[in-house]
């Protein structure tokens, strides 16, 4: 199967009209024709069948003759992390992230972040390509570039969780994870965070954890982050 992406429909379309661009894709480059299938959904938890109608290049038209909706089967993982020096890497950590099922994304810049900007419609291009390539019918939520001392003024939701390198207590993440709890985990920059943030984030009730022995680059320890709460929630 092959999904294609369009936020405007929901459960009450009945017809819908690809825009050129996608038109032309369809059409001319996977060859589809009058009376086939696609498959598409909204990214917000709806999935439709919808038969082409008109097969033209310029502005291919469906009828949609199927809609379901598909509740999340996990809850939420919202991973708040610092952007990498290479732009390469950290679209790595969305594109994988996405993949295996992250809910919503927050970059944030540290004291010792050494990027302080990001090409935020590149990296949601890179996220929406991953979602239609896994077959997902969430679009993970990819909020704007914001400082870490910001973020962390905002209220969030279930359990907290804090990755750094430096000496103190820790506990595996996994083994702290609770089910039907949503979970917020951060991760810091290359430098890791100063003793400050991470001072900062314990008085917001964020617990430090550990992500295994062996010390992590920063879009390395995202993914186990993303991989350790995936393998709990949705096995």
């Amino acid at each position: 199967m092959q999904l294609f992406y369009s936020p405007e429909l929901n459960q009450n379309t009945t017809t819908y009209t690809f825009s050129s661009e996608e038109s032309k894709h369809i059409v001319r480059v996977l060859r589809k024709k009058n009376g086939d299938t696609l498959h598409i959904t909204n990214g917000m938890g709806f999935l439709f069948n919808a038969v082409i109608h008109s097969d033209n290049p310029k502005c291919c038209h469906v009828k949609v003759t199927k809609c379901t909706f598909q509740d999340r089967s996990h809850n939420l993982l919202h991973m708040v992390v610092a952007p990498t020096k290479m732009n390469e890497r950290f679209e790595w950590f969305l594109e994988k992230a996405t993949e295996i099922g992250v809910s919503e994304i927050t970059p944030v810049i540290c004291e010792r972040s050494e990027r302080k900007t990001i090409k935020a419609e590149r990296f949601q291009r890179v996220v929406l390509a991953a979602m239609k390539q896994s077959l997902q019918v969430y679009l993970p939520k990819l909020n704007p570039l914001i400082s870490l001392k910001d973020f962390l003024q905002k209220e969030q939701d279930g359990l907290l969780y804090i990755a750094h390198c430096m000496e103190g207590e820790k506990e595996n993440l996994k083994s702290k994870l609770q089910k039907q709890k949503d979970v917020t985990v951060l991760i810091g920059p290359e430098g890791d965070f100063s003793a400050a943030e991470v001072q900062e984030a314990l008085q917001k009730k964020y617990t430090p954890i550990s992500l295994g022995k062996n010390r992590l680059r920063t879009e390395t320890a995202a993914i186990v982050a993303c991989t350790t709460v995936a393998n709990y929630y949705y096995s």
